[in-house]
């Protein structure tokens, strides 16, 4: 029986170099490019190694765990169906992709480093696409869809794409190639990124930043305080904002996706008080109580939100439209106190597995993402995270310091 000629790096090589264009001209294709490339991952280190690349670690386990919990709430869900469904589906894509992060990170040197060129290429071609689609006013996309006229909406389809690239940009830091080759994709790309619609993206980028540059200070210390950070949002979140919102946020000045962000997130802290301690059930956010409901005249004055031009639209937005936009309030919606505490526990599992600043900056970058926009079950956003995951795995193993007195170690080949 002939092996496969592919390396377990090479299907996720082949993902973070196709999925930032792929992105940018439709998001939702990054779910199946996900779900191909991990999958021949693992498909290819069984035939390599003879053995299945079962995911191991806290992180992976407690992962499988909250989509095992959200499963169980399933039992009092508002539909049941489709938390049950959403929950097996998520779950299976959750242990599918750390199954190939233990077989990348398990592949040899050279791979590894094959994978980081391909998601620099990758980005540096995704990144010319949104700006140049950006550029044109959304003319390369809208052609793709075979559009005439442009809407004016269609920019917002950048988002995504947006998002996803910030999330792998920090990747570009362990490229083989030279130092200031790296800084100036990284610089070009963030830029470019912070042009680009989309708040989160923006911030997700600047955090990435922020973060990847303190870790290169503080590398054990950074992994302990971004963890710790990271858990007290996902628990304190509804606590912290629930009384700011009560007593009302000046938003007439703010962007108006923001200040409805505010008035679906005011809302979502009073479905929390209804069902504290479980949660409403997996999916929930989709058919909570009252979520078609518009803001009535006094949340609307608590926010200062007159009935200007930019913001009298916001009287008729939906209080909740599928998801709260805020990772940390839809984990207590929808899955309750457990739920929470599995995440909590699994971002700090996160931060101490991540071996290197550039995953830090990963890892941050996602979480500012996730506590500000998207749904937390999208499967193009976790097609994206998961192909972070695998791409983490295969960043290039740092040599041990000698001993105290000894020899330096060999220079990797």
């Amino acid at each position: 029986m002939t092996h496969l000629a592919w390396s377990p790096s090479l299907p996720v090589a082949v993902a973070l170099a196709a999925g930032p264009a792929a992105g940018v001209l439709q998001s939702k294709a990054l779910a199946p490019i996900a779900v191909a490339a991990l999958l021949l991952s693992v498909l290819a280190h069984r035939r390599r190694h003879g053995a299945w690349p079962w995911p191991r670690g806290a992180a992976a386990w407690l992962a499988i765990g909250l989509f095992g919990w959200a499963a169980v709430t399933a039992l009092w869900a508002i539909e049941p169906l489709r938390a049950l469904g959403t929950s097996l589906q998520l779950g299976g894509f959750v242990a599918l992709g750390a199954a190939a992060a233990r077989a990348v990170a398990e592949d040899d040197e050279a791979a590894r480093r094959r994978l980081m060129l391909a998601a620099t290429g990758g980005l540096t071609a995704g990144i010319l696409l949104a700006g140049l689609d950006a550029a044109t006013g959304n003319a390369i996309r809208a052609a793709v869809r075979g559009l005439k006229e442009i809407p004016p909406t269609l920019a917002f389809g950048l988002k995504p794409a947006a998002s996803a690239m910030a999330l792998w940009l920090p990747l570009v830091a362990a490229a083989p190639l030279s130092r200031w080759l790296r800084a100036a994709v990284i610089a070009a790309g963030a830029t470019v990124l912070v042009l680009l619609p989309g708040e989160a993206a923006k911030l997700a980028v600047l955090s990435g930043l922020l973060v990847g540059g303190l870790a290169l200070l503080l590398p054990r210390g950074g992994r302990i305080a971004l963890g710790t950070v990271l858990a007290a949002a996902l628990i304190a979140m509804p606590m912290l904002l629930g009384p700011v919102l009560a007593r009302g946020v000046p938003a007439a000045g703010i962007p108006p996706s923001a200040a409805h962000r505010l008035l679906i997130w005011d809302f979502v802290i009073t479905r929390i008080a209804d069902r504290p301690l479980l949660g409403w059930g997996m999916e929930a956010s989709r058919a909570v109580p009252g979520h078609r409901s518009h803001p009535g005249p006094e949340a609307m004055a608590r926010f200062g939100l007159g009935l200007t031009e930019r913001t009298a639209w916001l009287s008729g937005a939906e209080l909740l439209p599928l998801h709260p936009h805020n990772g940390a309030l839809q984990l207590r919606l929808e899955l309750g106190w457990p739920g929470v505490l599995i995440a909590a526990a699994l971002a700090a599992a996160l931060a101490l597995a991540c071996a290197s600043p550039v995953a830090l900056a990963m890892l941050a970058a996602g979480a500012v993402t996730a506590m500000l926009s998207f749904g937390a079950w999208q499967e193009w956003w976790v097609g994206a995270e998961l192909l972070a995951v695998a791409g983490a795995a295969g960043l290039p193993r740092r040599p041990s310091l000698p001993p105290p007195g000894g020899s330096p170690p060999p220079a990797p080949s």
